[in-house]
């Protein structure tokens, strides 16, 4: 039997980071590896002027470096000495559906995605990636607010 892979949808917020230490504490008793996923919520369908397309090259990558260093490095830094195996990735998409593909294509086991306390009403008006993640995913998904 392959080992478990537990997702985590991290975003640099204080969420995120129990999401990232939840699946890390379970993954020490079940010796599963641990995979934080970036997503950049990005639809591909934005409008740009023709010196920020010249442009868009060299920002991607400074944005791609800064949420590696800044986030992804400094968690799994945090967690070194865990004894998980920690994995990073960053994707372009919109979050619950690029956390949805993802699941899918490293055939995780569970998904875990932090949860801001925001109101019923503004999540009813706008969502939010863990509401939606509930309603696409046919995986256990542990919401860490």
């Amino acid at each position: 039997m392959s080992k478990q892979t537990y997702v985590v949808g991290v975003d640099g917020s204080e969420w995120s980071e129990r999401a990232v230490s939840r699946a890390i504490n379970l993954a020490q008793q079940t010796q599963a590896q641990v995979n934080l996923v970036y997503i950049i919520d990005w639809s591909g369908h934005e409008s740009l002027t023709l010196e920020e397309m010249a442009h868009r090259d060299e920002d991607k990558q400074a944005q791609l470096a800064k949420i590696q260093a800044d986030v992804l490095d400094s968690l799994t830094s945090e967690y070194q000495d865990s004894g998980v195996d920690i994995t990073t990735n960053i994707l372009w998409g919109k979050p619950a559906i690029m956390l949805h593909e993802h699941s899918k294509k490293s055939r995780a086991n569970m998904i875990f995605v932090g949860r801001r306390g925001r109101s019923v009403i503004a999540n009813l008006i706008t969502g939010s990636t863990a509401d939606k993640l509930v309603h696409i995913v046919g995986l256990p998904i542990v919401l860490v607010p």
